[in-house]
C-alpha cells in the first residue's frame, strides 16, 4: 500500500482569483511506514504573492524568481505519486490547485482524482475529535506530535509532520525506515529548499530507566505468570535467547 502525504502554499487562498501553487512538498509511506522517499519542489507562480500568504509561509516573488514553472516539473511530480493515495490535511484546497495547475497543461491530466485516491485527515479528524479544534497544529499537541520547527508553513515540513500525525491518529506506525539501500529521494527543490525535518534529526527521546522495585515487580508478575502457565513464560524464553 503506497501513500503519498502532500502539501502545498499558494500565492493566496482562491483558484478563481487565477492564485497559483509556489511550493509542493510529500512524504512516502509504504504499508504505513515512512521510506524517507519525498518529493519537493519551489515553483515560479507567473504572478505576485499576496502579502497575506507571505506572512503565512514566509515565500517571496524575489524567492521565486529563479525556480521553474509547473509545466517544467508536472511530469516529475505526477510520476511521483500516480497511482498513490494521497493523504491531505484540508484536502479540497490542495487538490483544487493540482487540478488547476493541471487544467492549464493541454498535454497532461486534467484531473489528479484520475491518478489518485485522496484521504483528507481534516475530515477524519472532525470524525473522531467532533466539536473541537483540529487544525494541524492542534492535532500536533492531541497526538503529541513535534512540531517546535513550525515557526512558518512550509510544504514539505507540512507534510512530513501531517505524516507523523495521521500514522497516530489512525493507529498506526510511525517509525522511519532505515537500510532500504536506496538513497535516491526524488528531491529536486534545489539550493534553497526548506531543510528536511526527518535529516535534520528530531530531538532525542528521553530514556526512563525502570527503578530496581519496578524491575522487581515485574519479576513478580512473570512468577505469577510462570505458575498460571504451567512454567512457560515467552518473556523470559526471549531474554535467555537474546
Amino acid at each position: 500500500m503506497r501513500q503519498i502525504v502532500l502539501d502545498t502554499e499558494t500565492t493566496g487562498l482562491e483558484t478563481s482569483q487565477g492564485h497559483r501553487i509556489i511550493e509542493i512538498g510529500c512524504v512516502e509511506l509504504v504499508n504505513r511506514r515512512l521510506t524517507g522517499q519525498h518529493y519537493h519542489q519551489y515553483i515560479n507562480p507567473e504572478r505576485e504573492i499576496d502579502q497575506g500568504a507571505i506572512e503565512v509561509h514566509g515565500i517571496t516573488n524575489e524567492f521565486l524568481a529563479d525556480k521553474p514553472l509547473f509545466a517544467q516539473v508536472a511530469e516529475d511530480f505526477l510520476e511521483f505519486v500516480s497511482g498513490a493515495e494521497l493523504v491531505i490535511h484540508n484536502a479540497p484546497f490542495d487538490v483544487g490547485f493540482i487540478n488547476a495547475e493541471l487544467e492549464r497543461l493541454a498535454d497532461s491530466a486534467s484531473n489528479i482524482n484520475g491518478l489518485c485516491s485522496v484521504v483528507d485527515t481534516l475530515v477524519l479528524a472532525r470524525k473522531k475529535h467532533p466539536g473541537q479544534r483540529n487544525n494541524l497544529d492542534a492535532l500536533c499537541a492531541r497526538y503529541m506530535v513535534d512540531n517546535s520547527q513550525r515557526d512558518l508553513h512550509g510544504a514539505l515540513l507540512d507534510a512530513e509532520i501531517l505524516a507523523d500525525v495521521y500514522l497516530a491518529m489512525t493507529g498506526g506506525q510511525t517509525t522511519f525506515q532505515l537500510g532500504s539501500g536506496n538513497d535516491g529521494d526524488n528531491e529536486s527543490g534545489g539550493e534553497g529548499a526548506a531543510p528536511r525535518r526527518l535529516e535534520a534529526g528530531r530531538p532525542a527521546l528521553k530514556v526512563i530507566r525502570a527503578s530496581d522495585a519496578e524491575l522487581a515487580a515485574h519479576q513478580a508478575n512473570l512468577d505469577g505468570i510462570a505458575k498460571a502457565s504451567g512454567g512457560r513464560v515467552l518473556w523470559r524464553e526471549l531474554e535467555s535467547s537474546s
